[in-house]
């Protein structure tokens, strides 16, 4: 119907109607009641097309309000959406979702944005950027300077994980739309961060990273958590496995494997082949010629002081060291939590039921990216990093009028949980494998 129903009566649905549109092939979400199909659209979708599916047939009013920063721009791609809206008797939350907590939490965010919390210090970040390029140019001078020797290829081993790192931070605050205004700009930002300086690809990330946000620690839907054939995590996916007999590994000793295969290869090896592999399947030339520039960049800066093979080996080391970095700052914030199956909670509930803070420090801030907020940060993931211990506060506040709980850990607790978390899985696997 589109503008036409608009303009001539929208016609009325219930959620009963509404949830049975949600096949790859026929969607329909609802937002501020108003209902749209958005079959044709989703693959077109920047986001990516799985992004919109997990909403299918599902209210996706604070995920849309939570990844849009401009929510008016992106209306004018609805409106050729609108079916309808839903029938005056159907309550504006769909499966028993807590009214009030919506409410309250909608409340909030009006808060913070009219304190101006989502608008970004241009200076934080470009400090972050200056610091990163320092950095990585001290990596290249010290063995002009000095020679190739261990003591000056070491510390720049150092430096190029530290940016790396840092890089992977700054790049994820691009990839959020919170460092400028301008969605365009935080996209050409990104694409020379993730690109120029990490060898990666922008728009692989993204549609990653978002489809974890939208969903986190929900099987099928969270990428992060599909890991079954290394991996079985939570409570309730161990039991199922163990049922079923499904044995990829031994599960039972996966917090001893974890260090084997998670911190030193998921960046150099999972994450790296994967983006090429993507970029080259879906013909994204942009994101493809943004990541040759780093190595072009690279191995001219490099070869001439190591050589062909000892530049790879270096980048190769450096990597793995970064995935380390990688794999505590995400998993020890994640891992850890509930992971379970879909259960339609609220967008409050549900990113507090798979994620959790780590105590504040000048140290953790800088380690982490301010991941250590991942709570605000899931939140709210438009809002610039450097606000989000202004907001902590009320939305720990919030949690308590309401009763979900809000954790906050030590760094070396949250590593340990990691490991305990495995250990406990693995058990309930075996259990479950041997005796049911």
């Amino acid at each position: 119907m589109g503008r036409g129903a608009e303009l001539a009566g929208l016609a009325r649905f219930s959620w009963e109607e509404v949830q049975k549109h949600r096949s790859r092939t026929d969607q329909w979400l609802v937002i501020d009641r108003k209902v749209y199909d958005v079959t044709q659209w989703a693959t077109r979708h920047p986001g990516g097309f799985r992004l919109i599916q997990h909403y299918a047939g599902e209210d996706a009013t604070e995920a849309f309000s939570a990844f849009h920063r401009d929510v008016t721009f992106v209306q004018k791609f609805l409106k050729p959406l609108l079916i309808g809206e839903l029938s005056p008797e159907e309550p504006s939350q769909d499966r028993n979702k807590n009214a009030e907590v919506v409410s309250d939490f909608r409340s909030l965010v009006s808060q913070v944005q009219s304190e101006g919390l989502f608008e970004a210090r241009f200076w934080f970040f470009a400090l972050c950027l200056i610091h990163i390029l320092v950095l990585e140019g001290g990596a290249w001078l010290l063995p002009l300077l000095w020679g190739t020797g261990w003591g000056p290829t070491l510390l720049s081993v150092l430096l190029l994980t530290i940016v790396q790192g840092q890089t992977s931070w700054l790049q994820h605050d691009l990839g959020h739309l919170s460092v400028f205004k301008k969605s365009r700009w935080n996209h050409v930002g990104q694409r020379f961060v993730i690109g120029h300086l990490k060898g990666a690809s922008a728009q692989w990330w993204n549609h990653r990273h978002f489809q974890h946000h939208a969903k986190p620690n929900i099987f099928s839907k969270d990428p992060d958590v599909n890991m079954v054939k290394v991996l079985v995590v939570g409570k309730v996916q161990p039991v199922e496995y163990g049922i079923k007999k499904i044995k990829f590994l031994p599960y039972n000793h996966q917090h001893k494997y974890f260090f084997l295969v998670g911190p030193p290869l998921i960046i150099p090896v999972v994450f790296h082949l994967q983006a090429l592999y993507i970029t080259l399947r879906r013909r994204n030339w942009e994101d493809l010629v943004w990541a040759l520039t780093y190595y072009a960049r690279y191995l001219t800066c490099f070869v001439p002081l190591y050589g062909l093979w000892g530049s790879i080996a270096l980048i190769t080391f450096v990597r793995f060291l970064e995935s380390h970095w990688f794999v505590w700052v995400t998993q020890m914030n994640h891992l850890p939590m509930d992971i379970d199956h879909e259960k339609h909670r609220d967008w409050l509930s549900m990113q507090l039921q798979g994620t959790c803070n780590l105590e504040q420090s000048t140290f953790n801030d800088w380690f982490t990216g301010h991941l250590n907020f991942q709570i605000e940060h899931h939140l709210f993931p438009t809002m610039p990093r450097h606000n989000y211990h202004k907001v902590a506060p009320r939305v720990k506040a919030l949690c308590e009028k309401h009763g979900i709980q809000y954790q906050t850990k030590t760094l070396s607790t949250a590593v340990m949980d990691v490991f305990w978390s495995l250990k406990n899985s693995g058990e309930l696997w075996l259990d479950a494998y041997l005796h049911k």
